[in-house]
């Protein structure tokens, strides 16, 4: 059977075919009862259009890049990408994933972006962007968009939570409990081009640290690939023993290490407390303390503000900071005496 042509549906709905290709291109932009007609005339002869002509016709890709850190698999990343399926795809946009390990790989996207021409906006997740970077994408007239960005230089527009203030509220908790040796467990320091949002909380800690003379703090560093839940384990158990409390850069830190220090026979919190970052599903069930913040919302917010800058419109505010607070459950509690 060949398949009805655009020029059929349009007789059949009693429009122009510029109305038809309008309606599948641009809903928005045509009337209920004219899309209605449209649309019904599209599903008697079985017709779609096809979205590499309407993308031809309209210049736009209906694509938007979501440059993420690491695998899209993490918790945070699949809730962002998530977040932005759930505004992008009614919408009529496809979101694809591109995970960023290095400031290589970073570069090498901007470099080809321009020869490709396959995204309508940019969403940048968690890490830093260089001012060259910024610049091809502004020449191709194409926005880009941050989520947990440790500067807001160059983007467009964005939503980040304040990692910094974060974990210092978690710290001055912890102080104000009566501790007084305190680590924090993240992943090693490495020489890059690249500027992660999450180092942004060691400093939270040095800054409640600073405000506090008598508290001193100890920095443990851990490989980030498959053997940090060990690693992770053996720098707490290694740690000096006046150390009473551990702040951890995430969730996926501490709560395999809330698991090992009980099968180890260290009581939580008696003897020691543990802070998380994230709050995961599992952190409430098991009563982990941790800083909450919520990527699927993140994500939508970042969808939208994607939407109204290809379309033109005002974003206000350009940049929201949503709050992180922290979730005070059982695994915090004063040193012993």
């Amino acid at each position: 059977m060949t398949k009805a042509s655009i020029q059929a549906v349009a007789r059949e709905a009693g429009v122009s075919v510029s109305t038809v290709s309008r309606t599948f291109a641009k809903p928005d932009l045509v009337l209920p009862e004219t899309r209605d007609k449209v649309m019904a005339a599209a599903e008697k002869f079985d017709y779609s259009i096809s979205r590499s002509a309407a993308a031809l016709k309209s210049g736009q890709s209906f694509r938007i890049a979501l440059l993420a850190s690491e695998t899209i698999t993490t918790w945070f990343n699949a809730n962002i990408f998530a977040g932005l399926d759930s505004v992008l795809r009614p919408a009529g946009y496809d979101t694809v994933p591109y995970p960023m390990r290095n400031a290589g790989e970073r570069q090498a996207f901007f470099a080809d972006l321009p020869v490709r021409r396959n995204a309508d906006a940019v969403v940048v997740s968690s890490f830093n962007i260089e001012p060259a970077e910024v610049e091809r994408l502004k020449h191709m007239h194409v926005p880009i968009i941050g989520i947990n960005i440790p500067s807001t230089d160059g983007f467009d527009a964005g939503v980040s939570i304040d990692d910094r203030a974060a974990t210092r509220s978690a710290i001055e908790h912890l102080i104000a409990l009566g501790h007084r040796h305190i680590a924090f467990v993240g992943g090693e320091t490495i020489v890059t081009s690249m500027k992660y949002s999450a180092e942004a909380r060691l400093q939270g800690l040095l800054d409640a640290a600073s405000a506090h003379p008598n508290v001193t703090v100890t920095h443990l560093q851990v490989p980030r690939n498959e053997m940090e839940a060990s690693a992770v384990l053996n720098a707490v158990l290694t740690a000096p023993a006046d150390v009473t409390a551990f702040c951890f850069e995430d969730d996926q830190m501490a709560l395999p290490a809330l698991f090992r220090l009980r099968q180890y026979g260290r009581q939580v919190p008696q003897d020691v407390s543990i802070v998380g970052f994230d709050d995961l599903d599992l952190a409430q069930a098991v009563g982990l303390t941790t800083l909450h913040q919520d990527p699927f919302a993140m994500g939508a917010a970042a969808g939208q503000m994607a939407l109204d800058a290809i379309a033109g419109k005002p974003i206000e505010p350009a940049f929201q900071q949503p709050d992180a607070p922290l979730m005070l459950r059982e695994t915090t509690a004063p040193p012993r005496a």
